[in-house]
């Protein structure tokens, strides 16, 4: 069996393996489902006013045709462009309650980084919440997109969006087969400071997915300030740089490059530098598997040339 019918396998029959509790009652008296919270939402009509709680749920929502039917989101949200024009409840720890409510929502979806304070408050006021935590590796992409294309009745456009996902990564694993010995790297998140991911979160599985090495994996962390004596020692071949464009990316590459103290690593010596686009790979939805093509492709690109 191959890594294409393993992910199909693993895509489409998890659902068999959630908890009953998980899965819509066949009782026509009772649809509930639990959120990640553990929190019952019942199923009924296909929801006609969604409020997304952050970009990803957004982006997802979007994917799922389901623009229309969006009737705000936060102000971070700005993708697909469609989303820019929508209503907007205020930011992800932020959110204007009453606004929310007044928009008589029946179905706002809640993601980790909104307060648990701000959704219990949405209970407390009777709006319809449903809360989702998947996100630490990007094999959880699919359970995420599934269970919004469930609460939203919109069920096999999320299969079919799961699929092609599935395939576009498949075909980069294929191409990844050939690749040398996985190099070792920094990932540097945007702000001052050595911001990275450590071993613990969907960031390093993306690196490792890339077949690379990510030098702060020891660390059992979604999110580490690492120090400059230790990434001296690490010593990468290559630095991730997020950025939120090319210009953006140069000024970040420069300030690395004339730094007096990383004047040594070997990334630094052969200029190797890697452009990710901070806002397509940040944020856990669909545009994910672009920005884990484009890592793969530039830390491998003889695995991708047109006649391999």
């Amino acid at each position: 069996m191959d890594n294409r019918q393993l992910f199909r396998i693993v895509a489409i029959s998890f659902w068999i393996l959630l908890p009953a509790r998980y899965l819509p009652s066949d009782s026509p008296q009772q649809k509930t489902v639990w959120d990640d919270q553990s929190a019952p939402f019942i199923l009924g009509q296909a929801p006609q006013r969604i409020v997304s709680l952050a970009p990803n749920i957004t982006e997802i929502l979007f994917a799922l045709e389901l623009g229309p039917r969006v009737a705000a989101v936060t102000r971070f949200c700005d993708y697909p462009p469609e989303a820019s024009g929508k209503d907007k409840i205020g930011g992800l720890i932020d959110p204007d309650l009453e606004k929310i409510k007044a928009l008589q929502p029946d179905l706002v979806i809640a993601y980790r980084g909104n307060p648990l304070s701000n959704i219990r408050r949405m209970r407390e006021l009777g709006l319809p919440v449903f809360a989702l935590d998947a996100g630490d590796t990007l094999d959880s992409l699919a359970f995420l997109i599934a269970r919004i294309g469930q609460v939203t009745g919109r069920g096999k456009k999320a299969a079919a969006l799961i699929q092609g996902l599935a395939d576009q990564r498949n075909e980069v694993r294929t191409r990844l087969k050939r690749a040398a010995s996985p190099p070792k790297v920094f990932l540097l998140l945007p702000g001052a400071g050595l911001w990275t991911s450590g071993g613990q979160g969907y960031l390093n599985d993306l690196v490792e997915q890339a077949c690379a090495v990510n030098v702060a994996a020891g660390i059992k962390k979604p999110w580490v300030d690492y120090s400059l004596e230790q990434l001296v020692s690490d010593d990468p071949e290559a630095i991730i740089l997020l950025a939120r464009s090319r210009e953006e990316f140069e000024q970040a590459k420069k300030r690395t490059e004339t730094d007096p103290r990383l004047k040594n690593l070997r990334a630094v010596r052969s200029s190797r530098f890697v452009f990710l686009d901070e806002n397509k790979t940040s944020r856990f939805g669909p545009r994910l598997i672009d920005a884990y093509a484009e890592l793969a492709r530039a830390l491998h690109p003889e695995c991708f040339e047109k006649n391999k």
